[in-house]
């Protein structure tokens, strides 16, 4: 490249006096030498410049690599959109990012990134989005963190817990459509007693499921020590999990698409709440206080019914031998030594109302289905 230049900027001063005859001699050594047409170097040497131009400008950069990478983590929270979009965006997101503690930047980080412009946020992000080949980003779901952080328990994990270690399931009463907004009740069934609570929550939403699960908390006769749900993301999210933790409960799930290790509360689901509730739409405050009245009656004939455990299984070929023993809380209450004292009163005195429970539950249902 030099050596060109050098060449032109030496016979441009020969050329523009030379003959004809030089002239074409000139034009014919450059074509030698340059491999340049011969009307191509006639321009260059009438110009007195190499055909090259200037160097390329070097990119200024005025913003160094934490300013750039602090870009790139609120251009992923954003879901990777363009900077004409993503700039109007930068000062909500730094500011919601800066107060939930997923993003700390020094004052002259802060500063570089509110006065990009928006091409000056293309240019930065250039080498990010060419990492991504143009491939649209594949989201997890907000739970899948969480799910990370909650240790997993199957149905042959339990053993032989103490009262308190209880299963929790949702069921929607949404009847033939699961548009719009229905209410749903919530399951609690205690693995050592089969002991079982209901309650209606108006809508799917963490905060509101947390509250009924404090409520129920005070109905039952012993503390709550276990909460095991399955993967859904009313469960599944900060609230519930930081709930259990500050209650000093033990927060498990199951496995995904493994019902089986939720089997205590799946068949309360239907022996209890299917079996008296049935398969209709509820929905609106209305719905929840029926459905709340109707479990508070519910809840005394539910705790004294006998619950069969299964204890062994044998099968040979095709014949098999289940051996179960029967369990009713407020018969066995009394004999156990994992129950303390005022626990038993609150069962045997739940015992004596039951020959009216049958009658209070027939009139609340007949007064919610006529």
């Amino acid at each position: 490249m030099t050596t060109r230049d050098e060449l032109v900027r030496t016979l441009a001063g020969r050329y523009a006096v030379g003959s004809r005859e030089e002239r074409g001699r000139m034009l014919d050594e450059i074509a030698a030498l340059t491999g340049h047409h011969r009307k191509h170097a006639m321009r260059l040497l009438r110009a007195g410049v190499s055909g090259h131009g200037p160097a390329p400008r070097l990119e200024r950069r005025m913003y160094d690599q934490a300013t750039r990478a602090a870009l790139i983590v609120i251009w992923e929270a954003s879901d990777r959109i363009c900077g004409k979009r993503l700039r109007p965006l930068v000062p909500i997101l730094v500011g919601a990012m800066g107060r939930h503690g997923h993003l700390q930047l020094a004052p002259e980080v802060r500063t570089g990134l509110l006065a990009m412009s928006a091409a000056t946020i293309d240019r930065a992000l250039r080498e990010a989005r060419g990492r991504t080949a143009g491939r649209p980003r594949r989201r997890a779901p907000p739970s899948a963190a969480i799910r990370r952080s909650v240790a997993v328990r199957t149905f042959d994990d339990w053993g032989d817990p103490a009262p308190g270690f209880m299963e929790a399931d949702l069921v929607a009463h949404s009847g033939p459509t699961a548009k719009g907004s229905y209410v749903q009740t919530l399951t609690l069934t205690d693995i050592a007693t089969g002991w079982t609570e209901c309650a209606p929550v108006l809508v799917r939403e963490q905060k509101l499921l947390t509250k009924v699960l404090s409520e129920m908390r005070k109905l039952l006769p012993f503390p709550l020590l276990g909460f095991d749900t399955d993967n859904d993301s009313v469960f599944m999210n900060e609230t519930v999990r930081d709930y259990c933790a500050q209650a000093g409960v033990e927060f498990t799930r199951c496995r995904p698409y493994r019902k089986n290790d939720q089997a205590w509360v799946e068949q309360k689901n239907g022996a209890v709440v299917r079996h008296t509730v049935g398969y209709r739409r509820s929905e609106g405050l209305e719905a929840a206080a029926a459905l709340a009245h109707l479990y508070r009656a519910l809840r005394r004939t539910a705790r004294a019914s006998e619950k069969t455990h299964l204890i062994a299984h044998d099968g040979a070929g095709s014949c098999s031998l289940r051996s179960y023993r029967l369990c009713r809380p407020t018969r066995n209450a009394p004999g156990s030594t994992r129950w303390h004292p005022s626990s038993v009163r609150h069962l045997l005195s739940q015992a004596e109302q039951l020959g009216l429970a049958g009658t209070e539950v027939s009139t609340v249902a007949s007064e919610m289905w006529p």
